[in-house]
């Protein structure tokens, strides 16, 4: 059996089939600064816990829909790519 692949495809392992693993990294750094930095400053734990999820819950859900199934990251980085170069790449 032959499989045909799109020129574009890319195939990347994933953290539980869902999660790319350098997305993955991001977010758990992401929930460690938070949780470090609210643990600094607040002592009420109900408070801590709705910070925590407020922080976080937005950036782990842009992760697992993002914007036409691509993800969050890529897609920050291809706009940072676009103004910092400002060209149109036309390839095949």
């Amino acid at each position: 059996m032959k499989f045909i692949f799109p020129q574009n495809y890319n195939f990347k392992n994933k953290l539980f089939g869902i999660i790319d693993y350098s997305t993955a990294i991001v977010l758990v750094v992401w929930s460690v600064f938070v949780f470090c930095i609210l643990n600094l400053i607040f002592s009420n734990f109900n408070l801590k816990l709705f910070l925590f999820i407020v922080l976080t819950f937005p950036l782990f859900i842009f992760i697992i829909v993002g914007f036409n199934h691509e993800n969050i990251l890529y897609v920050i980085y291809y706009i940072l790519k676009f103004y910092n170069t400002r060209k149109i790449y036309i390839y095949k």
